[in-house]
Parts: C-alpha cells; structure tokens; sequence
C-alpha cells in the first residue's frame, strides 16, 4: 500500500507565500550580521578504536619520579580524559562513578603487581533544578555554591600471584578540585587546588582534580610523519586543554622490596562493569606512545585489556617496529637491523645496570630506580642526555618522551647519533614546585576578552549580542542600532508582504465564490 498525499488547492500557493516572505526577511537580516562557526580542532590522546569514544576511562598517561623537594618519597601520577575543552560546560569533566582507576606497582620484577592503590569516586549534586555547575563564586571546597561536587576513596591492596592479600583504606570521602569554569566562578582557583592535597594515611599526599595538560608534543606526527616533510612540528598539540589528574606521594619505602632492589614497575588501569555486572579492564598505559605507534591498529583494544605478565604476545611489534621503516620510506632514514633489542631493554625489561631488576619478566611499564636521586636541573632527554634521573628512569613531568623515544627508535642506543624530534620542547604552562606538581587546569575564561573601558573595537557584551562598541560603527551610529533598524526593517518587509498575500488570497476566494 502506497501513502499518497491529498492536495489542497489554494492553500498550498499561499503557504509558500507566506514562506518566501519571511524567508525574504530573514535573509535580509542575515545581511545585517553574520554568524561564523568557531574553527574546530581534532586529534587525540585515544590510542585504540573502543577507548576512543570512553573518555572518563582513557587513562592518557602516567608519571612516576622520585620527590624532587621530598626525597625520600615517591611521587605517582595518572592522567584521564584526553582533550577537556576547558569551558566545557554545563557538566565539565567529572571522574566516572562505579568505576576503578587503578596504579599498579611491580616491586620484584615479574610483571606482576604486588601493590594496587585504587581509586574510586562518587558525586553529589546539591541542587537539580539548576542547570549550573556553580550557582554563584567559588572560594573553597566546601562552598554551597558549588553545586556539583565529587568525592573519593583510595584503597591500597596487597597482592600475591594476583591474589588479594589484604586490603588498607588510606583514604575517605576527599574531596576532588573542581573544573576551573572561569574566573567569574573560580576568581581563586589555586585556592582551591591547594585545599583538594589532601594527607593519607602511611604518610602520604593524595590529590585528584583538574590540572593543564603536562604531555607536551606535536600530534601531526600521524600526518604521515609531520607532514611527509617535516614541516608540521613546533606547535603544542595538547597546549590550552586540560585532563583529571590523580596523584599519590608516598614514602619511598613503602613502594620496594628491600633497599638493596629499589626498582619498581609502574602502570596503570581502568575498570568498569560490563553488561553482566562483572568489572571489565577498558584502559591500560605504562611507558608512554607504546600503543599509540608501537601496537598496530587490530591489537590495539586487546593490548588495553591485557595485562604486563602476557606482553610475550606483543614481542614482535618492539623487536621488529614499523615506525623506524616509516621514517626510512619518507625521509630515507636508515631503518637499524632487526631484531631491536635495544627497543625491549627500553619498553620491556628496563636498561641494565639502571632500571632493569633482577630475574625481570619481559613486561611493558614504567621502570623507576628509586635510589637515584633527583637532580636539581633537569635535562629534557633523560637518560639519553646523560641525566639518569629521567626517562626511561620513570617519567618526569618535564621530560620530552617523544624527542627520546624517536631518537632511540632510530637507534640512538646502537650508536645511531641523531637530532630527531618534534620542536617543542617543554610544556606550555610551568609546572609546580612542590605535589602535586601539575600545573593549574587552563581556565574556561581564556581568551579575548570583552574590554570594558570603551576604547578600541573590542568592546563586546553578552546584553547587546555581542555587538561592537560605538568606536566601531563607520557612521558614528551605534552599530547594535544598525543590527536593530536592519533586523526591523527586514521583518516590517516581511510582514508586508504576508498582509498581501492574505488580501490576495481573500479576494480571489471571493471571486471563485461568486463564480
């Protein structure tokens, strides 16, 4: 059966009348004014096609130093939700409830975690009937005009062979900094970053909440390698978005089997509940970019779900790695002789005689030599620049992994001596000198702002559209008067022509009536 439509004569001419009229009117005021998209921006932390589109669950990196002001403590960081816009209101970036956001340590080396420390996190909403996230300024934690707040847990378990052994609540109900909306809502934001350290139990810091972005890096490398001819590096791809940060300070002793093996594995997980209720690992990251450019595309969601005792699975892809074969088919770099033992020393087993333990099992993860003492001036190349406080002995906020790693991809480690790297060298925003040591989130006021004093162009408010100030108008009139008369004038137009059309109609009904 067919549906077919019944056409109504008369109506339908003067419908589409009435349609052109104020279509006429319309785009007369369009003329006025003209409403330009804002340009958007695209790229990504999200290393594999399922975490891609969880956000709340993509951990995007992880950090572990020794406490460059407190060093007899170790200092743990993880970062989630890749690309916060930071007026991303009205809900912004709240950790996931019935979730786990886990830091594993690995104190003996046989890819196994002998120590979790978990997180989890709840949120209250004060008042519903409100679209806001604050309803007035925010000056502490505890504000009633902080309308959204969250809360956390932290549990340190103790595990044997992946067993339970006993578990320790170190921390209840702490409450989470909040996004920084802005300066209308935040006019003190470090206020509050200072009130979310919070101590733990054993002697520790803990921090969660928002915090810039510190992985600095040009993510046009996936243009084909910075353009096909190095032309797209030397720009913060990360630079102004914001990510949740959890970080854990804790004594040094705490974290090591015995002063005479003070190295330890680092990684980190995400687990959520299933459709049948069971918690399922959605999230894994250790050594930065591994799966990102190391584990090729129909791995990448099983690497996430692994664990660091099987990485024997994923062997081939550092011993045999496509990106040094990318680098020689674009830039005739030299690709070094398989198989790249170097690389598993790198990402797998740790670098002899600094962070590899003994009897170590071949597993992906941080490797942190916590007998080395921090260093009071930093070099951005670790290791490789002769600083053996760096990575890939943990993994400093200031430390330029993607310079490091291309380079040792390229065969630094083999005698291979080059420069590669991509242009930017340190973080967009300074980081702190004491826990949690990420740098304030980027506020969701930056940018141009609307100048209040009447001079120059730029004298914009929210009550007039948006419309410049009178120093602007080329006439000397008010141009918000001009957007006025136009947007008038086209509507009196259109109202004009609706109002003869409908005497059109009417006296040509009368005539058929008549008729």
């Amino acid at each position: 059966m067919t549906a077919t439509a019944r056409k109504r004569r008369g109506v339908r001419p003067l419908a589409a009348l009435i349609c052109g009229a104020l279509a006429a009117g319309g785009l007369a005021a369009a003329g006025a004014t003209v409403l330009r998209p804002q340009e958007a921006h695209a790229s990504s932390h999200r290393e594999a096609p399922l975490i891609s589109g969880d956000p709340q669950h993509d951990n995007t990196d992880v950090y572990a130093f020794v406490s460059p002001d407190k060093p007899d403590t170790t200092t743990l960081i993880a970062n989630w939700i890749p690309f916060e816009e930071p007026a991303g209101g009205p809900n912004f970036s709240p950790f996931a409830e019935n979730s786990q956001y886990d830091i594993h340590i690995d104190s003996d080396g046989d890819g196994q975690g002998d120590l979790l420390y978990r997180w989890t996190f709840h949120t209250k909403t004060r008042n519903g009937s409100t679209f806001l996230y604050n309803t007035g300024p925010v000056t502490s934690l505890d504000d009633p005009d902080l309308n959204v707040t969250q809360t956390y847990d932290i549990d340190l378990l103790t595990l044997h062979d992946q067993r339970i052994v006993s578990t320790t609540e170190l921390a209840d109900d702490l409450p989470v900094a909040p996004s920084n909306v802005g300066k209308a809502s935040m006019p003190q934001y470090g206020t509050l970053r200072e009130q979310a350290v919070r101590q733990v139990q054993g002697g520790g810091s803990a921090f969660a909440g928002q915090a810039d972005d510190p992985f600095f890096l040009d993510l046009r490398v996936f243009d084909l390698l910075y353009g096909g001819n190095l032309s797209e590096v030397g720009r913060d791809t990360l630079a102004g978005y914001n990510v949740n940060t959890i970080a854990l300070q804790v004594p040094t002793a705490s974290l090591t089997q015995s002063a005479q093996q003070p190295i330890i594995g680092i990684w980190s997980t995400t687990q959520r509940k299933n459709a049948e209720g069971a918690w399922t690992q959605v999230s894994r990251l250790g050594s930065p970019l591994v799966n990102e450019v190391v584990i090729p595309q129909r791995d990448k969601d099983r690497f996430n779900a692994s664990h660091p005792w099987n990485d024997a699975d994923f062997l081939p892809y550092v011993t045999k790695p496509e990106l040094p074969k990318l680098l020689q088919a674009i830039y005739k770099l030299p690709a070094p002789e398989e198989p790249r033992n170097d690389l598993v020393s790198v990402f797998l087993t740790g670098v002899k005689g600094l962070t590899q333990p003994p009897h170590v099992r071949p597993a992906e993860m941080l490797r942190l030599n916590t007998s080395i003492r921090p260093t009071s001036s930093p070099k951005r190349l670790g290791v490789l620049d002769g600083d053996n406080a760096g990575f890939p002995n943990g993994r400093r906020l200031t430390d330029d992994v993607v310079d490091i790693e291309l380079q040792a991809v390229e065969g630094e480690l083999l005698g291979n001596k080059n420069d590669l790297g991509d242009a930017v060298n340190a973080n967009d925003t300074r980081f702190g000198s004491t826990f949690p040591y990420v740098a304030l989130p980027t506020s969701g006021s930056r940018g141009p702002l609307a100048k209040k004093d009447g001079s120059g162009d730029t004298n914009r408010s929210a009550l007039n559209g948006g419309a410049l100030g009178s120093s602007s108008s080329p006439s000397g009139g008010s141009p918000d008067n001009t957007l006025l008369i136009a947007s008038a004038s086209a509507a009196g137009a259109g109202v004009l022509l609706v109002g003869l059309g409908l005497a059109w109609w009417r006296g040509r009904t009368r005539r058929r009536g008549a008729l």
